[in-house]
């Protein structure tokens, strides 16, 4: 039988760290997919093995059951040396991304509550707030990188204002963040993180507001410190690093594909149409959604060994021959890419709402935008769970601020 296992795999398993990964993701799945049917040996980092789940009917079957795919990490991690540096993602945490039965209804209750309570009326005129002065800065240049002089700071200050954060803790944040999921010094990333996020906490306890942060203390769950900080975390990792990476993927799509580009200057396909194939095609968070089954199971002709992390390659799953020969991408949003089942992402709303907006002024205000290098020529950077461009470099025509700071 083909070994979807990460134990006793004949040959030597996928990386999903190494750069060359990083440039090619959707090659190394294509020969995965070949060898190994819907299930594939690989290495999260070195000495970390993982099932990685590239078949999409078998990711929703996993998805959906939680019974056998519990997300609770702690038999595993037992065994995982502190310094392993996707720890940080992968181990348990007292929120609803790690928890299973009544506590995760506890942490998911609170968190769909304080995200639904947020006015998107309101969340528009943030994002312009924060957008145009961007632009402002750049916009005289003729030339920026997107990544760095928009869209990071852009998604950075948009989570920061609906969390009620300051900017002296939002910096922290930020630094650790980057430091989980790059999986560079990822350990003292997770520290900084988290005495960044118990200060926040402390601070919205003596003086609330109307903010998530606020909303989720003061929430009938009853969270303590400790809980508090892992509900921020667990919203930090989903609003910064992926917001960031669907709009600047959005972006680089609209830039070199002439269907989207032409349809979109004529009327006929929409921002949102463009997100939506990048959230098929190459989203943000490649592959997560991690499940560590109660006991070996046999799925797909292979068998999962008990408490060993099996991670639901949202890319491939997306790109599974088996459900894109007839699919058309206007408008189809059957993509795995935010979740399935009980732990799907409460706030895709949100995330339409910031990303299609930051884009929609930015191309508003530079019509004239087009990328500096040849597509192929830009890098990506490693990491086994997100898609992420080292930087995107745009060029336009130099022009005035429309708007004052």
């Amino acid at each position: 039988m083909p070994h979807g296992s990460p134990i006793d795999t004949d040959g030597p398993r996928v990386s999903l760290f190494d750069p060359e990964f990083a440039q090619d993701p959707h090659g190394a799945y294509d020969r995965m997919r070949a060898r190994y049917g819907s299930l594939a040996p690989v290495e999260l980092a070195p000495g970390v093995p993982a099932t990685l789940v590239i078949g999409y009917h078998t990711a929703v079957r996993i998805l959906n059951d939680p019974e056998h795919f519990p997300a609770d990490p702690r038999t595993w991690q037992r065994d995982i040396p502190g310094e392993c540096p996707v720890l940080p993602m992968l181990e348990w945490r007292p929120n609803a991304l790690r928890s299973a039965g009544a506590e995760h209804t506890r942490y998911r209750q609170a968190n769909v509550e304080a995200i639904a309570a947020l006015d998107l009326h309101a969340l528009h005129a943030v994002v312009e707030q924060i957008a145009l002065p961007l632009i402002n800065g750049f916009c005289g240049d003729g030339a920026a990188d997107l990544i760095s002089q928009y869209a990071f700071p852009l998604a950075f200050a948009v989570l920061n204002e609906m969390l009620g954060c300051p900017p002296d803790i939002g910096q922290q944040v930020a630094t650790g963040m980057a430091a989980i999921f790059d999986g560079v010094n990822a350990a003292k990333g997770n520290v900084m993180l988290a005495d960044a996020l118990l200060e926040l906490t402390a601070r919205k306890r003596r003086e609330p507001a109307d903010d998530i942060t606020s909303r989720l203390i003061a929430h009938r769950a009853g969270l303590d410190d400790v809980e508090m900080v892992h509900q921020l975390a667990t919203l930090y990792g989903a609003g910064i690093e992926t917001q960031q990476n669907l709009i600047v993927h959005t972006v680089l799509l609209m830039l070199t594909d002439e269907r989207f580009s032409g349809g979109i200057l004529g009327g006929s396909l929409s921002t949102r149409d463009a997100i939506d194939e990048v959230l098929f095609n190459d989203p943000p968070m490649a592959n997560y959604c991690v499940t560590y089954p109660r006991q070996p199971i046999l799925i797909d002709e292979a068998w999962l060994p008990a408490h060993q992390p099996v991670v639901v390659s949202m890319t491939a799953c997306n790109n599974d021959p088996a459900i894109t020969t007839r699919r058309e991408f206007s408008d189809n949003r059957s993509h795995l890419s935010w979740g399935v089942g009980p732990h799907a992402c409460p706030a895709r709303s949100l995330a339409y709402l910031v990303v299609q907006d930051a884009i929609d002024q930015l191309l508003d205000a530079l019509p004239e935008l087009s990328l500096a290098v040849a597509a192929e020529e830009l890098m990506w950077r490693p990491g086994p769970f997100h898609r992420a461009l080292v930087s995107l470099p745009v060029n336009f025509p130099k022009s005035t601020p429309l708007y004052g700071n």
